[in-house]
């Protein structure tokens, strides 16, 4: 049986998030809601205050409709609004859009507890997971249980320029109630965006997190020059461990989700395009640390593989796993204890 999906007359949108994801998403639906019926026409975009010389970010962005430094070319329609008080932002928002670094989503739940319109509902584009001392828990559980709000998820193979550039590509929206599934594929879908929707919250939300440590192989087998070949092997045992990984942990996930957008194509296109690719292409030809990478390769934005690594072999060490996991936890040896980065093929072969 159905819930019957919490509604209102119009949905408002705030988009919880500013760098070169959130912003294309913020420019994508400011677009669908001035063309769809039954949502307010403006868009409040939370950013995280920075000084662009002697100016704001939030003004320059407001001046200018361009975030010049996550999304420089690239206009943004006129009602979005960015602001820099998360509370201002999330005020009266009916739809909350969630596209933040995922360490950082638990401060950003902590001040908007409370705080939020009664019907509100959410949905993630976060990857990654929250870690605490007793392990990881997805993200959208965080946001569910700090906010007492329905949350869904989006993920899939979506590099941010490209479609930014308006280049056709597919995700995946995960739903638990399928009125609210149906309400974000109308907030998120155009001609050029393709969405799909899935009974399966969690599934498509870990297949976002975990493919960016595969990602991470499949950068470190381009530093190394190891061929294509190789590269689809790590590939395709990548996307094993994954849907192993989030079946022995999680319940309820369907083996059709890692089929969809967020799934098998995700992956691939990370693994050849993404930003978790390249820079361990660099670290390993430059060999620079990730994080003068974060700096140099992507104007200070954070990685998300290297983190998730780090947190998915906490929990198979902790659980005696590393041998069930071998691409997981060569990975984790290379970034982070120094390993030969030539056991990415010797350890898993």
């Amino acid at each position: 049986m159905i819930k019957e999906a919490r509604i209102v007359d119009v949905e408002k949108v705030a988009v919880i998030g500013s760098g070169n994801w959130g912003t294309v998403i913020a420019r994508m639906l400011g677009t669908n809601v001035v063309q769809q019926k039954g949502f307010d026409h403006e868009i409040k975009m939370w950013v995280f205050e920075e000084m662009i010389g002697e100016r704001k970010l939030t003004d320059l962005i407001n001046e200018k409709h361009e975030n010049i430094k996550y999304l420089p070319g690239i206009r943004i329609p006129d009602n979005i609004i960015a602001v820099s008080d998360i509370l201002e932002a999330a005020k009266d928002a009916t739809i909350l859009v969630i596209v933040i670094p995922h360490q950082f989503v638990r401060d950003v739940c902590d001040k908007l507890k409370g705080k939020i319109h009664p019907k509100a509902k959410a949905i993630t584009l976060v990857k990654g997971f929250d870690t605490t001392e007793t392990g990881i828990r997805p993200i959208s559980h965080v946001i569910k249980e700090a906010l007492k709000i329905p949350v869904c998820s989006l993920s899939g193979a979506n590099l941010a320029n490209e479609i930014a550039e308006e280049k056709f590509s597919e995700t995946t929206i995960g739903y638990k109630n399928r009125q609210e599934g149906e309400l974000f594929k109308r907030l998120f879908e155009t001609k050029y965006f393709k969405v799909g929707i899935v009974d399966d919250v969690l599934g498509v939300e870990l297949c976002g997190a975990l493919k960016n440590v595969v990602a991470i192989a499949a950068g470190i087998i381009d530093g190394l020059k190891l061929g294509d070949n190789t590269k689809a092997a790590v590939i395709r045992i990548g996307l094993l461990e994954m849907k192993k990984y989030i079946k022995m942990f999680y319940k309820g996930i369907k083996d059709e989700t890692f089929f969809e957008s967020c799934g098998i194509a995700d992956v691939i296109t990370t693994c050849y395009g993404g930003r978790n690719r390249k820079a361990a292409e660099a670290f390993i030809i430059t060999g620079k640390s990730f994080e003068q990478l974060e700096k140099e390769l992507l104007n200070g934005q954070k990685l998300q593989g290297t983190l998730t690594a780090k947190e998915i072999y906490s929990v198979l060490n902790r659980k005696g796993l590393e041998k069930e996991f071998p691409l997981f936890t060569t990975v984790y040896r290379i970034v982070f204890e120094g390993l030969d980065p030539h056991n990415i093929v010797e350890d898993i072969a």
